[in-house]
């Protein structure tokens, strides 16, 4: 799935879609954009369209990416620790990250109900394009493509 948000530059599949770095966070791998641009078009789409909920979904797919990685670059990419607890997967709990940079917008807080109807890659998103010293441009379009706000 890739967000409307996302469109006017992963169409083309030059930046890491959301999906992907859904993927990459949840199987513990560190893609670098270097990587993913030595990639094949066709690789990349499969890294789109793979499977990636289960453990065994995710085991694969951390298998073939970095089968595709050793061969682009003689050894794999780095492994990234995978939270406990990641907290896409929690409908109970806000982001501090992301209630910071509603407020730094000036924009009204998220109901905790709000957050709770979010599926795992909505809050995913929302979590990664609130996270301090990123580029944060796409937060609103966010936001108003999952229905969280309306633009006056």
């Amino acid at each position: 799935m890739i967000f409307q948000f996302e469109r006017d530059f992963v169409d083309s599949l030059r930046c890491i879609p959301m999906v992907v770095r859904y993927k990459l966070d949840s199987c513990g791998v560190k893609l670098k954009l270097n990587h993913w641009h030595g990639l094949s078009q066709v690789q990349r789409q499969q890294l789109v369209t793979l499977p990636g909920e289960t453990p065994t979904e995710l085991g694969y797919y951390r298998q073939q990416l970095q089968q595709w990685v050793q061969a682009l670059t003689g050894s794999p990419a780095q492994a990234l620790e995978i939270p406990e607890h990641p907290p896409w997967l929690n409908p109970n709990q806000i982001p501090e990250s992301v209630a910071v940079q509603l407020a730094s917008l000036d924009l009204p807080a998220l109901a905790l109900s709000d957050w709770a109807t979010l599926n795992p890659l909505q809050r995913f998103a929302l979590l990664k394009l609130s996270r301090p010293g990123h580029e944060n441009r796409n937060f609103v379009p966010a936001l108003q493509e999952f229905g969280l706000w309306r633009s006056p």
